[in-house]
């Protein structure tokens, strides 16, 4: 049986992929990942990222502003994402978040650019795609303080503990794990993974970053989406369900979060 996949974080806008991105889509399709979520992370790869849906149309997209490139921005600049999103009624608010091992982090003005995005999400009722590293009880403090997000949004590259998978699920939370569940010795994210609902579970590449372990090893070269059958095998291991069980499943998932089908 042909496996349908979907890519539920990746960056093939990036320079690292941009260069070949037909042959990537076309090995893509080849391995069963017929859909992906294209996600921006600054001002300056926006139209970028909507060129790929452009030529690509198997592929959704996510606009917003990335903890990291939060300096970035100019003046205006939640005007005009406000203004994109308008003109793109199917695309999602992302990849925005928090990240609080970053060495020179302003914390309080990236958690102002998070709380304004994050609202825009629920407002235009679109699905958010989060960063989070070492912040999940910051954001457990802040989930509450909004509306109940009338789409849902999706973790991505989960890395936070078991525990807390039922309460941010309380919250509207999806759960999407990339390659560092092939690593053998991701017990945290091996457990994560087993605690997730089934009917929040999703998967990634987070492409061209997090290359998964590929026959014992890490391959040299930027990730793509047709590694993410990789993914889907280890998840699957580790679930002990069928894999077709679970791409099945995590496409269902994907079509309700992203309206992907």
């Amino acid at each position: 049986m042909t496996l349908q996949i979907f890519d539920a974080h990746g960056h093939l806008q990036d320079e690292k992929l941009a260069g070949d991105l037909a042959g990537v889509m076309t090995r893509a399709m080849a391995a069963g990942v017929v859909g992906a979520m294209c996600c921006a992370s600054a001002e300056s790869d926006w139209a970028a990222t909507l060129a790929v849906v452009e030529k690509f149309p198997a592929v959704r997209v996510s606009l917003g502003l990335h903890p990291w490139y939060i300096r970035e921005r100019q003046p205006g600049w939640l005007d005009r994402l406000r203004a994109l999103l308008v003109a793109q009624p199917r695309a999602g608010v992302g990849e925005i978040g928090l990240d609080h091992a970053l060495d020179d982090a302003d914390l309080a003005d990236q958690e102002q650019v998070f709380v304004d995005q994050f609202a825009l999400s629920i407002e235009l009722r679109r699905p958010a795609s989060l960063h989070c590293r070492r912040a999940f009880g910051r954001l457990q403090e802040l989930l509450p303080r909004f509306p109940s997000h009338p789409v849902g949004f999706v973790i991505h590259s989960f890395s936070g503990a078991a525990e807390l998978v039922a309460p941010l699920a309380k919250c509207g939370a999806y759960f999407s794990f990339s390659g560092s569940i092939t690593r053998s010795g991701n017990r945290r994210g091996h457990a994560a993974l087993r605690a997730a609902p089934a009917d929040r579970l999703l998967l990634e590449t987070d492409s061209p970053d997090l290359m998964p372990v590929i026959a014992g090893r890490v391959p040299e070269g930027p990730n793509e989406p047709a590694h993410l059958v990789h993914v889907l095998r280890a998840a699957a291991e580790l679930r002990a369900v069928p894999e077709a069980e679970l791409a099945a499943q995590t496409w269902a998932n994907a079509g309700r979060l992203f309206d992907a089908r």
